[in-house]
């Protein structure tokens, strides 16, 4: 009873009732978020001594002592001992859990004693990875950086940010990064707890992301990285409320404004607020100091809204922002979102010119070659060119289970339905839940001669099948295919 109202507080931030009911179990018996909620606790009452006490105390639940290395170097880091601090690090072993971490806290902390050239190495590997954190640790690097006085390292490090990344690039430049700072143990401690959530996240656990995310967010309540992770958990698991009071406690002049709008906006957008959200990137994209970002953002929306004529606008206002010197990474998206809006708005020559300025800026971008193809195919256009591409997306992305089908269907409407059956089954196994697919698979199946099967197919199809679809599918289950009901 106690540990279930433990872990019901910890998810929901009480962090006083928490602590008040971990002091009732025995130490033993201490599921591990509410020890790291102990120890972040100690961290806060500057008590360095008991922190690392309770790292090194076993627990039922699981040893946590994996943390022990890293708050122990910055232990010895804020206490000034610059080699103790660095053997701490060399004590990291290569199967902890957190050792892909090692070499951005050894960077951080050979930044603390300014020897900046030294780090360098160590924050070139701990951005070689990217991922979720990668702006996240670009901005922590160039902050600390910079107070150590290299602005100049740190303006490199920010070069490899896109445009809409400017802003926040910027305030960190001119040193007002102070939520984003990892410069001592309690802040570096929080960032491993923040690290622990997304990978929580990332093995679809349900309630530790949150738990561990909170605690984060207690450790160092005044980072807007934590505040931001937690609500990106909180949104996800439909706990919109929460997670819109936690992201707009993240201000416009911080570093993170911008991901804490999407993030916010994703999260209405989940919880079937859409007035909300858009009331939301009208705001962003009305500001004076608007940029790339804000307008994407209200592109997203827009189109969620399927108000796609508007869409495409805002898109194209972003695509504007960039300027045609911006790098290819950068433009193609927004040139694919945009011509994805028009295509919605039966608008195809804007549409294919616009796909066409993307491809030859990405040619080995397999959604690209995927859309143009497969909007080709479905116009009855240039159906050589549009199969090559489909099969060259299906050659870059083996396993996406809609490119597939989509060289599944490109193959079906040219006729070769015995090889469109091959192709369309490996896509059925690669997304069982696609209504898509199985629709495709149905009519293919149907067309050669193998009725039963192919109404096996349609009605896998029908269970998450919508609309105008599901009224298609019911004509099929109940008449056969026939050239009214036919997939599109």
């Amino acid at each position: 009873m106690v540990r279930e109202a433990l872990a019901q507080a910890i998810s929901a931030g009480d962090m006083k009732l928490a602590l008040k009911l971990v002091g009732s179990l025995p130490a033993a018996s201490t599921p591990i978020e509410a020890r790291m909620l102990q120890v972040a606790e100690a961290l806060r009452s500057n008590d360095n001594k008991l922190a690392l006490a309770l790292l090194r105390q076993p627990t039922e639940a699981g040893d946590v002592g994996f943390a022990g290395p890293f708050l122990e170097a910055w232990v010895e880091a804020d206490a000034g001992n610059e080699a103790k601090a660095i053997a701490a690090l060399d004590g990291v072993a290569p199967n902890n859990l957190l050792a892909a971490l090692e070499p951005e806290n050894r960077a951080l902390i050979l930044i603390k004693f300014r020897r900046t050239a030294q780090a360098q190495p160590f924050i070139d590997q701990a951005l070689k990875g990217g991922g979720i954190r990668s702006l996240r640790m670009r901005l922590a690097f160039a902050d600390a950086l910079v107070a150590a006085g290299d602005k100049d390292r740190a303006q490199t490090i920010l070069q490899g940010l896109n445009r809409g990344a400017a802003p926040a690039a910027e305030k960190v430049l001119q040193g007002k990064s102070s939520s984003i700072r990892i410069d001592n143990s309690r802040r570096a401690f929080a960032e491993l707890l923040d690290f622990i959530a997304v990978e929580f996240d990332r093995m679809r656990n349900e309630k530790l992301p949150v738990s561990f995310a909170q605690v984060a967010r207690y450790a160092a309540p005044e980072s807007s990285a934590t505040a931001h992770t937690l609500g990106l958990m909180l949104g996800q698991r439909g706990r919109a409320d929460e997670a819109i009071g936690v992201l707009r406690g993240i201000p416009a002049a911080d570093p993170l404004a911008a991901q804490a709008r999407d993030t916010e906006v994703r999260s209405l957008v989940s919880a079937d607020r859409d007035a909300e959200a858009l009331q939301v990137a009208q705001k962003s994209a009305s500001a004076a100091n608007a940029g790339v970002s804000d307008y994407a953002r209200l592109g997203d929306v827009l189109s969620n809204l399927k108000r796609y004529e508007e869409s495409a606008g805002a898109y194209n206002r972003a695509v504007q922002m960039l300027g045609p010197n911006a790098k290819p990474e950068e433009r193609w998206p927004l040139l694919f979102l945009e011509a994805t809006s028009l295509e919605e708005a039966n608008h195809w020559p804007e549409t294919r010119d616009l796909l066409g300025q993307a491809l030859a800026l990405a040619p080995d971008q397999p959604i690209i070659l995927n859309f143009l193809g497969y909007a080709k195919l479905e116009r009855g256009e240039d159906l050589d060119t549009a199969e090559a591409m489909i099969r060259k997306a299906s050659a870059l992305a083996p396993d996406d289970a809609s490119i597939t089908d989509s060289l599944g269907w490109a193959v079906f409407k040219r006729g070769r339905t015995k090889e469109a059956i091959e192709i369309l089954t490996r896509a059925a196994k690669g997304d069982p839940a696609q209504a898509e697919i199985h629709e495709h698979l149905g009519d293919a199946l149907y067309k050669a001669g193998n009725k039963f099967e192919a109404r096996y197919s349609w009605s896998a199809a029908l269970i998450t099948a919508e609309n105008d679809d599901a009224v298609r599918l019911k004509a099929k289950l109940d008449n056969g295919l026939t050239p009214a009901n036919a997939a599109p």
